[in-house]
């Protein structure tokens, strides 16, 4: 029968070191909700259980490596048990992969292209971020080559390029938009949107969305104080003894921006995020194969703090989507990303109502 939210809920021990406390675990329920990062060092014996078990899994990593390794290994395994894993469904990725989704869905017409942009606002406290985070880009960093060789062997079907090609930004530029310096966003979300829009055109015959993702860091002040952290960090990160340096001392080489302890609550309340999108498309009945794009739309996707509020509540939603919208999630169960998993489910809705936003900033002037 089915357990109606709110019932006492007891707890089950488990350690991802014994595979008999997981699949114990995995046995006794339809979804897990994993939340063991670094997932590199920790996540597949979750995902692993699971999928034995016949449960279904979602987690937060932001981790590329992680989440396409489990695809390679476990989509096959996971489709013949008809369970969904869904990784990514934190702050990493929902809000790029979801949004981009959201953007194509709010353009009438063909939507070939989009940029976000992310703005982190905080209070008078500042903003703090927990050291597993800084770990899991320590080391996924440190290990590039390695999930170049995994995309190898996976061997991706080429998306595409519907439209006018989007151009790649360079590693600093002055977005007018913001009146601010922008980098390139160095987490998951570009490989996440690549990996949802890829399903979406190879399984569904929709038309592929080509995405750019950004981070505005503030003035030229901000740009100098960045650069020289982040010349040290990629300089450390390539030796054992510095990924050493980095992991132990997080705190002085990201300049008290994250701690062993993560943010206290008053930094927590003082924090939000925004997340900006430009899309450029074809109006209906236009061809996108041939012509300019003629068509622009701006929305957006807000939130409280990004690893503690918002996470949470971007993974919950996309638990329930999974459990109570099971009639539009794929035909079949596998690895999937956010936006392959939830595109007709009513996730975007769900989030809305829950505090994180998703909204149509300006349409489209033809």
């Amino acid at each position: 029968g089915k357990a109606a939210f709110g019932e006492e809920v007891g707890v089950l021990l488990c350690d991802v070191g014994d595979a008999g406390s997981l699949a114990s675990m995995a046995r006794q329920t339809r979804l897990v909700l994993s939340c063991v990062g670094p997932y590199r060092f920790l996540g597949e014996p979750v995902v692993q259980a699971c999928v034995e078990n016949g449960a279904s899994c979602i987690d937060i990593s932001g981790e590329p490596q992680f989440l396409e390794g489990m695809y390679l290994k476990y989509n096959e395994k996971a489709a013949e048990k008809g369970v969904y894993i869904v990784g990514s469904c934190g702050f990493d990725s929902i809000p790029a992969d979801m949004g981009v989704i959201f953007t194509r869905d709010k353009l009438k017409g063909t939507l070939t292209a989009v940029e976000s942009f992310l703005s982190v606002k905080s209070g008078p406290e500042g903003v703090c971020v927990h050291d597993g985070t800084w770990k899991s880009a320590v080391y996924g960093l440190a290990d590039e080559d390695n999930l170049k060789k995994l995309r190898k062997k996976i061997g991706y079907a080429p998306v595409p390029v519907v439209g006018a090609k989007l151009k790649k930004r360079g590693f600093l530029f002055y977005n007018q938009e913001f009146k601010e310096y922008c980098i390139p966003f160095m987490g998951s979300d570009g490989s996440v949107v690549k990996r949802t829009q890829r399903y979406l055109h190879t399984e569904l015959q929709e038309t592929p969305v080509q995405y750019g993702g950004y981070v505005n860091v503030g003035g030229l002040g901000s740009v100098i104080k960045l650069m020289f952290a982040g010349m040290l960090f990629l300089l450390l990160v390539k030796f054992n003894f510095g990924r050493k340096l980095l992991t132990k001392y997080p705190e002085f080489f990201s300049a008290g921006r994250f701690t062993k302890e993560g943010p206290t609550q008053k930094q927590m309340d003082g924090t939000s995020f925004t997340m900006t999108f430009f899309g450029e498309g074809y109006s209906e009945g236009q061809d996108p194969q041939s012509g300019k794009p003629n068509v622009k739309i701006c929305t957006e996707v807000k939130g409280p703090e990004p690893g503690y509020i918002a996470t949470p509540i971007a993974m919950v939603q996309a638990a329930v989507s999974l459990l109570e919208d099971a009639a539009s999630l794929p035909k079949r169960g596998g690895v999937y990303s956010p936006g392959a998993a939830f595109s007709k489910t009513k996730l975007i809705d769900r989030l809305n109502k829950r505090g994180v936003e998703f909204s149509v900033i300006s349409k489209p002037e033809v």
